[in-house]
């Protein structure tokens, strides 16, 4: 956020900016100043809508953030609101590379966390046990096992954090080992190894096309059985189960349940000790984004990626469809031309992907986006690739693809919040931080996720569901001050401090596969 300008009702976030943001409700006819200027709105005006501080003409650009957001559909005078009756996006991709400049690396900071130290290294911010189901057909009994754990049972392993069930909707009916099916098993190949999961008990029904061999061929889930209820003898591998096999649903509970005794106790004799911060892989995210977003919420998530990267750690940006329009900004500040190319390879792939049904990437913001003030795509992208602070782009993953990379990494996925976050902790993140204008509630197991209201307002309606509040840059806050206060916090939440959406067990029903390709 550039040379931000603030007076009462107004703020502008670029010199070159033709639109200022209400940051009050603004009433025709009520002047308001904004810089070194007076605006007389010409309508009323919601907080966190645009209202133009210059005059502009019709098919002329919209300027905010210093970017042009979109055309004027009619001439727009000063005071004028400037929202979907006289915006519309206009975004054209470039394949220009030329302007490539990655940043110096930032100097490196020395902290520390207390995790879990993992054998291959890793270190984990909790320590779940999971229950994945290979196929939907098995998600019953996966439910049905955890009941069985409720909070008083789990007393006997204080070193655990609880259990969860992972299950979807697929799983079968799909080409073995076709992109649908490769992108199911690389999920479940990363929540069953993930450094927040001390343990992990895989259930499948015995004759679906994710069957324990092809995620152990081809995903690297070395499989552990455990026949006739017998002790676990090693301390590798992943105990699997079939339905089939097993003879049908209450005997496979029953299995599972002593089962997952034995593994609960084996994840229990690991303890939190000193980890550096450079084992953290930071997953940022926004949903129910409102005109704050980008000047408040999302970039102190910005700061605080910085950081987590100076640390030698990692901080993983997605949702492709909402950094179109932003794009060229990571294009510059990528690593390699080769690593510009797989952006922009990725943003190419979702154009022709939504045209196939009759659909264009620039369909978003959604009903409550525009509702809350964000008018185009290019608007919403600008605002959310401030997550993304200002380090170089180091590399671009496909969905769920395991995160090896230090820095700013970009992963693939579509906007929608669940399937967005399951790909990047299926990747390894291990902290999440979402940031949300309209009031997201979301939680995602294994991994805490802390949530950021863009706004006062929000704080205090949903105080239960918000863990930060970056609405006191509006009141005048220092944008960095708050983003190293949000670092601290995260600091604390990695060490196992609770989060709201922890508090309230929200969670388990977020675990949501990204697959693409026919069900057959």
């Amino acid at each position: 956020m550039s040379d931000v300008h603030e007076q009462p009702g107004l703020v502008r976030l670029d010199r070159a900016d033709n639109v200022a943001v209400a940051t009050t409700q603004l009433v025709r006819g009520r002047a308001v100043s904004v810089a070194e200027m007076t605006v007389s709105p010409r309508a009323d005006v919601p907080p966190g809508h645009k209202i133009a501080i210059a005059p502009v003409a019709s098919a002329e650009p919209i300027v905010k953030y210093g970017q042009p957001i979109g055309l004027a559909t009619d001439a727009i005078q000063v005071g004028d609101h400037v929202h979907s009756h006289n915006l519309t996006d206009h975004h054209v991709v470039s394949d220009d590379l030329s302007s490539l400049s990655p940043p110096l690396p930032p100097p490196h900071v020395s902290r520390m966390f207390d995790g879990f130290h993992r054998p291959d290294g890793r270190v984990g911010t909790r320590n779940y046990v999971a229950i994945l189901s290979t196929v939907n057909c098995s998600a019953s009994v996966c439910h049905k096992v955890v009941e069985r754990f409720d909070d008083e049972r789990m007393k006997r392993w204080p070193n655990v954090d609880g259990v969860f069930a992972a299950t979807h909707t697929t799983g079968c009916a799909l080409e073995y080992h076709g992109v649908k099916h490769q992108m199911l098993g690389r999920v479940l190949s990363g929540y069953a190894n993930h450094p927040n999961v001390g343990g992990c008990l895989i259930v499948g029904l015995g004759c679906e096309q994710t069957t324990s061999g092809y995620l152990a061929e081809h995903h690297g889930v070395v499989s552990l059985y455990a026949p006739d209820g017998k002790q676990l003898t090693r301390d590798k591998g992943t105990p699997m189960l079939t339905m089939q096999t097993e003879g049908g649903t209450r005997a496979t509970i029953e299995k599972a349940e002593a089962l997952l005794e034995q593994i609960l106790d084996r994840a229990n004799k690991v303890t939190r000790r000193p980890a550096d911060a450079s084992h953290l892989i930071l997953a940022v995210e926004c949903g129910g984004s409102d005109g704050y977003s980008g000047l408040t919420a999302n970039p102190a998530v910005g700061v605080v990626s910085d950081r987590i990267v100076a640390c030698g750690g990692t901080s993983v940006i997605s949702e492709t469809t909402e950094l179109y329009g932003a794009e060229h900004l990571l294009v510059r500040r990528s690593r390699s031309p080769e690593v510009a190319r797989n952006l922009l390879e990725r943003i190419e792939w979702w154009k022709e992907y939504v045209g196939k049904f009759g659909g264009v990437i620039d369909n978003n913001p959604s009903v409550g986006n525009k509702a809350g003030g964000l008018t185009t795509i290019t608007e919403k992208s600008l605002g959310a690739v401030s997550k993304s602070g200002s380090t170089a782009l180091e590399a671009v993953y496909q969905y769920a693809e395991r995160i090896e990379a230090a820095g700013l990494v970009v992963m693939d996925s579509p906007g929608f919040d669940p399937a967005s976050v399951t790909g990047k902790v299926a990747g390894g993140a291990n902290l999440v931080m979402f940031t949300t204008g309209r009031g997201s509630c979301f939680g995602c197991k294994p991994s805490p996720v802390i949530k950021i209201a863009t706004n006062s307002a929000l704080f205090a309606a949903m105080g239960e569901d918000m863990d930060l509040n970056a609405g006191v840059v509006l009141a005048g806050e220092d944008l960095q001050s708050v983003g190293e206060q949000f670092f601290e916090f995260a600091l604390r939440v990695a060490s196992g401090e609770s989060t709201c959406s922890e508090k309230l067990g929200i969670g388990d029903h977020e675990f949501v596969p990204w697959t693409v390709g026919p069900t057959l």
